[in-house]
C-alpha cells in the first residue's frame, strides 16, 4: 500500500482573507464600544451645566438660612465658592465637599456672565447675599460647538438652557 503524503498532509493555520475578516470584526466591535462610552460634548456639557445650576441654587439657600454672603468666582476653566466672614472679608469655603473648588473637564470653559442683563467685564464674580432679593443672571458655557447657559431668575429659579441663554417663553430675565 502506497500512501500519497500531499493527500495526507492538512494545511493548519488561517488565509490571510480570514485574519482580515476577523481584524475587520474586532475593529468594528472597539469602535462600537468606543462611541457608546464616550459622551459626546452636548451631553457631557449639559451634565457640568446642570452640576453647576444646583450648586449655585445651594449657595443661594444658604446664604439665606446662614445670614453669610456666598459668593461664586470662575477663571473660565474652574470655579469656587467664598464666604464673607464675620470681619468682612472674603474667605474660600473648604468646609464644604458640595461647595469645593471644582476645575472643569478638557475644552470645556464659562465663557460669560451677565448679571441683570449687564455683561460682566474683568474677572467674573456673582454675589448672593443673605438680605438683598435675588438677581437675574446668566453663565454661558461652552465645549466644541455646543452652547448651554445657567439661568437665574429674580425668584431664584435656576434652570439650565441650551443655547446662549435666551430665555424667551422659558424663564423670564429682566
Amino acid at each position: 500500500m502506497r500512501c500519497n503524503a500531499a493527500a495526507g498532509s492538512s494545511t493548519r493555520g488561517f488565509t490571510l482573507i480570514e485574519v482580515l475578516v476577523v481584524m475587520l470584526i474586532m475593529g468594528l466591535c472597539v469602535g462600537l464600544v468606543s462611541a457608546i462610552v464616550r459622551p459626546n460634548d452636548r451631553g457631557l456639557l449639559r451634565v457640568e451645566a446642570e452640576r453647576l445650576a444646583q450648586l449655585l441654587d445651594l449657595a443661594a439657600t444658604e446664604s439665606r438660612l446662614t445670614g453669610k454672603s456666598i459668593a461664586w468666582t470662575t477663571d473660565g476653566h474652574s470655579y469656587r465658592f467664598w464666604r464673607m466672614t464675620g470681619n468682612g472679608e472674603w474667605s474660600e469655603l473648604r468646609d464644604s465637599d458640595l461647595l469645593r473648588a471644582r476645575k472643569l473637564p478638557q475644552g470645556m470653559m464659562i465663557s460669560g456672565l451677565q448679571v441683570e442683563d449687564v455683561p460682566v467685564r474683568g474677572a467674573m464674580r456673582l454675589e448672593f447675599a443673605s438680605y438683598s432679593p435675588a438677581l437675574s443672571f446668566t453663565i454661558e458655557m461652552s465645549l466644541g460647538a455646543a452652547r448651554y447657559s445657567v439661568a437665574g431668575s429674580p425668584i431664584g429659579e435656576v434652570q439650565v438652557l441650551p443655547g446662549t441663554g435666551n430665555a424667551n417663553g422659558g424663564l423670564a430675565l429682566r
